[in-house]
């Protein structure tokens, strides 16, 4: 467990492993728990880093309003911080919007990235769209952070067999601070960089569940934007694919590290 300082905000990592760095970037609402079944298996190969966002886990939570392009800003901190050079990137839902802004704003930073049920862009198009997220903007301030925990623990895992999942999902969101969740919450909403996806250069792997908040189609859709991009659907998966297919997705995303780290070396 360490710190580094930026911006006047004290951000928590962690590291594993030996190798190629390979940094792991979590969800709204979550930490560097995101990964406890992905670190060992990345570990035995690469060196892993993984850190809580601002407003989030064991980080500071500065009361101030928050954006995607600040906590891109704070991973190319710890990026310049540790020295890594170029990183193989991974990120979930939030986590892959902090990729998609680091990778058009700094392609020189990435080996590659890994997106995991996210999007390049949050736009209130339709009134559907806004009627969807005004539910759960409305759903933030009226409930505690435990009783949210645990309904979207029901939802992200509803077999009988995923209690423990269900539990550990309820337990982790109660710690959330609110303040910091909904100023997270309120940086996504409007933000997008979908655009500039033609600046893209490395190798881009989109991960998808067959059962994500969003289509397949979606994903398909803005995977035609990027040059080096390809799709892969998880089965019989949700919005927390790394926690409840971790098998099937530590398969794939370890072929497509080590496909990519291989390119980068010739």
């Amino acid at each position: 467990m360490a710190f580094f300082e930026h911006d006047g905000c004290s951000l928590h990592y962690e590291e594993y492993g030996q190798g190629s760095p390979l940094l792991l970037v979590h969800g709204l609402g979550s930490s560097c728990q995101d990964w406890e079944y992905q670190i060992p298996t990345l570990a035995a190969r690469y060196r892993v880093i993984v850190m809580d966002m601002r407003g989030h886990g064991r980080s500071d939570k500065p009361n101030e309003r928050y954006s995607i392009p600040g906590f891109a800003a704070d991973v190319e901190a710890l990026i310049e911080h540790l020295q890594l050079g170029p990183v193989h990137l991974v990120g979930l839902s939030m986590g892959g919007m902090i990729g998609f802004q680091l990778a058009v704003d700094h392609p020189s930073l990435l080996k590659s990235l890994c997106i995991v049920n996210s999007a390049p862009q949050v736009k209130l198009k339709t009134a559907n769209d806004g009627l969807q997220w005004a539910k759960r903007w409305g759903l933030g301030r009226l409930f505690s952070m435990s009783a949210i925990g645990k309904g979207l623990g029901q939802t992200l895992f509803p077999k009988p067999e995923q209690a423990d999942l269900r539990n550990k999902i309820a337990e982790r969101w109660g710690q959330n601070d609110k303040r910091a969740y909904l100023a997270s919450f309120d940086a996504i909403v409007g933000w997008g960089v979908q655009e500039k996806l033609s600046r893209i250069s490395c190798p881009t792997l989109i991960v998808s569940a067959d059962h994500d908040y969003t289509p397949v189609a979606l994903k398909e859709a803005y995977m035609g934007l990027i040059r080096q991009a390809r799709l892969v659907v998880i089965k019989d998966s949700r919005h927390a694919t790394p926690l409840d297919q971790p098998e099937a997705f530590n398969r794939e995303l370890l072929a497509f590290v080590d496909d990519a780290e291989a390119a980068s070396g010739r």
